[in-house]
């Protein structure tokens, strides 16, 4: 297991959001956590990451805690994090962005290997290297967001509404890239709204409602499971 969450409480002042959720994800593996508006699926993330602490619980990656560490720290041991709304800096160039994600890094050579690969998983961005950031589509946006975490060399990337606010054939699209992403190797946890997409390019599935896991299991399952059909995937 190389991400464990155990009875994770987090919560901003008086106001729980996550209420003792525990889960887990394996090594090279693709996990996806679907649930409503307001029902802690970003929280959990930023938990992860280290943007919020949580009040209690635990996580672990790769077999040390990290609940009590920095971002900064989060990062450098290997997790990057594909932020709700992208957060781009609208006014740097696209090249200036994706270089960002490699601040914490030393190696010059495998930076540079990297920034290769980033461009042949989004050709795009090797076009609009100079262009501004804040004048780029929405999907090329999310390109372009991924592509900074990618910069980071992380070994479990986490994904926060990547589908939000693009067109179907967008997200078609970055959904075909994130599968990729994970055939290649590197783990995934994603968070979405869109839980038709979600299920189908994950592997398992938590499905959470008000803070809380109230189904787990592996997605096929979840697509046929009547509840989630009835709550999630329009039918």
């Amino acid at each position: 297991m190389i991400l464990e969450l155990k009875d994770l409480c987090v919560g901003y002042g008086n106001v729980q959001v996550v209420k003792g959720i525990s889960l887990g994800v394996e090594t090279s593996s693709f996990v996806t956590i679907i649930g409503a508006n307001g029902a802690g699926k970003s929280t959990t993330l930023k938990a992860i990451s280290g943007l919020v602490h949580p009040a209690s619980g635990e996580i672990w990656f790769a077999g040390e805690r990290i609940d009590r560490l920095s971002s900064p720290k989060i990062v450098q041991r290997g997790i990057g994090h594909v932020p709700e709304g992208r957060q781009l800096f609208s006014q740097m160039s696209v090249l200036d962005n994706i270089e960002l994600g490699a601040f914490l890094r030393k190696d010059r050579e495998g930076i540079r290997r990297d920034l290769q690969a980033v461009f042949e998983y989004f050709p795009i961005l090797n076009k609009r290297q100079r262009q501004l950031a804040g004048s780029l589509s929405g999907g090329e946006q999310q390109m372009l967001a991924m592509g900074r975490a990618l910069m980071g060399k992380p070994k479990v990337l986490l994904m926060d509404e990547p589908s939000l606010g693009l067109a179907p054939i967008i997200v078609q699209q970055i959904a075909g890239i994130i599968t990729n992403l994970n055939s290649s190797g590197l783990t995934i946890l994603l968070v979405e709204q869109n839980a038709k997409m979600a299920l189908r390019v994950a592997k398992k599935g938590y499905v959470l409602e008000t803070g809380k896991i109230v189904i787990q299991d592996d997605t096929k399952k979840l697509l046929n499971d009547e509840s989630v059909i009835k709550a999630y995937l329009g039918a």
